[in-house]
């Protein structure tokens, strides 16, 4: 059997910044990454919009505010070192309605707390800003960007590799078994290692259940469906215009974001996927359906979230309705202007108590670290993350 002093589980941004970053710190241990698809940063990292995110919306104390502004600074950094395409451009958050503006007041004392900068500006402001967008006042927030999160990962695969570790494509962990060592079942054999992360995305805690059966957390998945502006109707965008977010609702809301590549994203909206790689409504998988609809925590969600569910499944089937969501936005958008764009999934853990798990999660065993929830902002924080989860992977004996 082959033998190795750390593995991690999962070829995402997560995984593959947790193995750059133990490398980093502790370059003589021999690391494996494991990753089932042919190549890495294929599905959550594959589908993201791109953004840095600057940290001004997340709960001053929780993980996300401490490793969000932390890990942008390093993403920036990482991103001018190895020559990777950026933009630190900033957003707009734009208030439409008198209820947005205490919402506004709650985003600026955030900000200031997470010590992101962040300026409440008026309509006229706004307008030099953003000429065709629509508001009553938003917030400017420069540190926020953009870049590109799939060449990042080949990037990091690559000073992987420098560094003396592996990553190893196409191959799927089945099982992992605890001991007084960690033996990993894949498609291609097995693994004994000292120590393992999983870093699964997607079946983040159906690879937690392998070490820690009790694990109560489930993934739901989440389509993110987005359309972008054609071509001749990119120039209603300039950066990134983003709605004031509802508080109880872990999503963004309907958005506008300039790509890397010069295109115009709008969207996610957000439905519950029917599989957990489910990119389109013709992507099934009836066991992954079915544990969705076995867990107690999916219908006390449904319960306390359908209003904005239904809101969220008629745009989906509704164009007209996704154009009206933009056009409190940017008034301009037609639906004319709009062509479909690839989907993504957000694995979005939920309590057995039916609570949508807003901050990064993980949990441990003797001798296996396990990321349970790990959303948005998690490409912008990746390396803060893999800093965070290598200083509790080395408090085990290695």
């Amino acid at each position: 059997m082959e033998t190795t002093d750390i593995v991690v589980v999962g070829g995402g941004i997560v995984g593959l910044a947790t193995a750059h970053q133990l490398l980093k710190q502790r370059p003589h241990l021999q690391v494996t990454v494991l990753e089932k698809e042919p190549s890495v940063g294929v599905h959550q990292t594959g589908h993201n919009s791109g953004v840095l995110h600057s940290g001004i919306y997340y709960k001053p104390g929780s993980q996300k505010a401490l490793l969000a502004t932390s890990g942008r600074a390093a993403m920036v950094d990482f991103c001018q070192r190895h020559d990777i395409d950026h933009d630190v451009c900033g957003k707009v958050i734009v208030a439409t309605r008198d209820l947005d503006l205490s919402r506004l007041d709650v985003l600026e004392q955030r900000a200031e707390a997470n010590g992101v900068e962040a300026r409440r500006i008026g309509a006229e402001e706004l307008s030099e800003l953003e000429p065709n967008a629509a508001g009553i006042a938003a917030l400017h927030v420069p540190a926020a960007g953009i870049t590109d999160y799939g060449n990042v990962c080949v990037v990091l695969q690559t000073q992987i590799g420098e560094m003396g570790g592996t990553v190893r494509t196409g191959t799927e962990v089945t099982s992992i078994s605890e001991d007084s060592t960690v033996r990993v079942t894949t498609t291609t054999g097995d693994i004994e290692a000292t120590l393992v992360v999983t870093c699964g995305g997607l079946h983040s805690d159906r690879l937690a259940r392998h070490t820690a059966p009790d694990t109560t957390e489930r993934i739901m998945p989440f389509r993110g469906e987005y359309y972008e502006l054609a071509e001749p109707r990119r120039h209603l965008v300039n950066n990134l215009i983003y709605p004031v977010p509802d508080p109880d609702f872990p999503f963004l809301g309907v958005h506008l974001t300039r790509m890397i590549d010069g295109s115009i994203h709008a969207g996610p909206n957000a439905v519950l996927a029917l599989a957990r790689e489910g990119y389109r409504w013709t992507d099934v998988n009836l066991g992954d359906l079915a544990e969705v609809l076995r867990n107690p925590g999916w219908w006390r969600l449904a319960r306390t979230y359908w209003r904005t569910g239904l809101g969220e499944y008629y745009r989906s089937v509704s164009k007209r309705a996704f154009v009206k969501a933009l056009q409190r936005l940017v008034p301009a958008v037609q639906v004319e202007d709009l062509v479909p764009s690839p989907a993504g999934v957000r694995a979005q853990a939920v309590s057995r108590e039916g609570s949508l798990l807003d901050d990064f999660v993980w949990s441990e065993t003797e001798r296996v670290v396990n990321v349970l929830n790990a959303p948005s902002p998690a490409a912008t924080a990746s390396l803060a993350i893999g800093d965070a989860i290598v200083a509790r992977l080395l408090t085990h004996p290695v």
